[in-house]
């Protein structure tokens, strides 16, 4: 079947302003389009005012103790339980995303992170002994130190408002820092709900601040010069955060999106594989930066399993968050919509089928598209090359494993990736041959779950981890102390340079790197008849 995508123009409600007051910035029902609640927004002329006072709260807050800042996350976590009922509300409303997975991929995940950085925080952040293993500075005793920048900013995403920067906010925290958090402006109201669980956990003032605002405000945060920014984002919007960050070297986190590939190999189970093809893709609807957006299957098996995507993609139930039956709901906004149209329209151009979907659904509201599957693709195409974020997967068949790993490597994104197969060995062999962040084996995308897994990727994907100890150690600055066990001692090193220091070194050299021992023995016999004139020469 092939379909041509909808070109129907979507027109806002006239009965309905889609445009804030001055000051403010709007609370959107994604579902229906409509303004349900304007906020106050951050003038940026008042950043620096605001950065004053995160660095303020920071000083004291870098005094206590990291299992006092524990407590402290403890305390979030059981604001966020609390609240649980209006973060869930708030995500759906403005995003658009079913209550279950407002739920599972937002709400889960935040309680989790909090939790599981209360019990780790204290033995990551601890200082550590750095042991010598040259014998010529074993008199020397060293030490790693992980201490705070001081103010991080958090610019966080749209498309999972919760979940993402609350998985910054709290490492930042239990490291010692203060935060000035920037929400998406599509999610404030999410953004004020983590203000009021902050309030509601006792955290001290000036801690953590929510900046209500867009692009103008992002730009006034960076201008006051935090410490370091954590952004997720667009690929074009990170590249002028990091050039913006560059000019002053603050140091940056950016994760910036995907192009995620499914491998599926010809014993895969194509019952699981291709249910996992269509959660993976259409989850969230498709806006999701580990969603599945190219699947390479081997040719044996690629007509049935593109039989089974498309049979389970037209089951799908779309509609609005207040319908709990609903597995699709809309996407955040007509731009984005228009973007996979205009991905879609390119690819049927060039020769792509549709073989589910590809079709607006103005009956349900706005924003509603049909989960698509598309055939017949190459990777030539937009479909293949750009990120699509929105509810279309698609299928190429591949001659071989080989193939499928060429093709996947082949896209300036590196984000995720997942291996279908009956063969772990196999599947571990290539997962280890893929150019991504992260890999799953017979599961897509639920490793950003884990707390223990760390998350991003490279290339246009950005740098920079959230999560696991690795999004931990993003949050501070790595200090060494060494301290000399002998400080009555001058060094051989310093200066009063002479022939006689200049041959024990070499000698040093020798003893310590010749390739056989004979030459060592011997460098070394020499070595200490040297060291008495090399310890008594004249020194500066």
């Amino acid at each position: 079947m092939v379909a041509q995508p909808g070109t129907a123009k979507i027109e806002p409600d006239p009965r309905v302003s889609t445009v804030p007051a001055a000051g403010f910035v709007a609370s959107i029902d994604a579902a229906s389009g409509q303004i349900v609640e304007q906020i106050p927004a951050t003038a940026p002329e008042t950043v620096p005012g605001l950065m004053a006072g995160a660095r303020e709260a920071q000083k004291s807050w870098a005094g206590k103790s990291v299992r006092q800042r524990c407590t402290y996350l403890r305390k979030i976590r059981d604001a966020i339980y609390v609240h649980r009922q209006e973060v869930t509300a708030a995500i759906s409303l403005e995003t658009g995303k079913p209550h279950v997975e407002a739920v599972f991929a937002e709400l889960l995940l935040a309680l989790d992170s909090a939790d599981f950085l209360a019990r780790q925080a204290p033995e990551r952040l601890r200082s550590e002994a750095v042991p010598h293993h040259n014998i010529g500075v074993k008199a020397k005793s060293g030490s790693l130190h992980f201490q705070p920048f001081g103010v991080l900013a958090i610019i966080s995403p749209w498309n999972y408002p919760f979940s993402i920067p609350m998985a910054q906010i709290l490492p930042a925290l239990v490291a010692g820092n203060a935060v000035l958090l920037k929400p998406s402006e599509l999610t404030p109201r999410v953004g004020d709900v983590i203000g009021k669980i902050i309030a509601a956990a006792g955290v001290p003032s000036g801690l953590v601040q929510v900046l209500q605002g867009g692009g103008a405000l992002g730009a006034a945060i960076i201008e006051a010069n935090p410490d370091k920014v954590f952004f997720t984002g667009s690929v074009s919007t990170g590249k002028r955060i990091a050039e913006a960050c560059a000019r002053r070297l603050i140091p940056t986190s950016l994760e910036l999106g995907g192009k995620d590939a499914m491998l599926v190999l010809a014993d895969a189970d194509l019952e699981i594989a291709s249910s996992a093809a269509v959660w993976g893709g259409f989850m969230n609807c498709g806006q999701t930066c580990i969603s599945v957006e190219r699947i390479y299957v081997e040719e044996p098996i690629a007509q049935p399993f593109i039989e089974r995507c498309v049979e389970k993609a037209g089951k799908l139930r779309l509609g609005p968050p207040s319908d709990r039956d609903a597995e699709i709901g809309p996407m955040i906004r007509a731009t984005q919509l228009e973007k996979v149209e205009e991905q879609l329209r390119d690819a049927v151009t060039q020769g792509a089928q549709i073989a589910a979907g590809g079709k607006r659904r103005s009956d349900l509201g706005p924003t509603f598209f049909e989960p698509t599957v598309v055939t017949n693709v190459d990777q030539s195409m937009q479909l293949m090359r750009e990120e699509t974020f929105g509810p279309v997967i698609a299928i190429r068949p591949v001659k071989s494993a080989d193939e499928a790993l060429a093709l996947a490597n082949d896209s300036e994104f590196a984000l995720s990736a997942s291996i279908w197969t009956g063969d772990a060995a196999k599947a571990r062999t290539i997962a280890q041959q893929i150019r991504a962040g992260s890999v799953m084996i017979n599961d897509v995308a639920s490793y950003y779950g884990i707390t223990e897994a760390p998350h991003g990727g490279s290339r246009s994907s950005g740098w920079g981890r959230s999560h696991s100890r690795f999004g931990l150690l993003e949050m501070v600055q790595v200090k060494y102390v060494d301290v000399d066990l002998l400080p009555r001692t001058p060094k051989s090193w310093w200066f009063g340079y002479n022939e006689n220091v200049a041959a024990a070194a070499d000698r040093f050299v020798d003893f310590l790197f010749a390739p056989r021992w004979t030459r060592r023995m011997a460098a070394l016999a020499s070595t200490r008849g040297a060291l008495g004139t090399v310890f008594r020469r004249h020194r500066i």
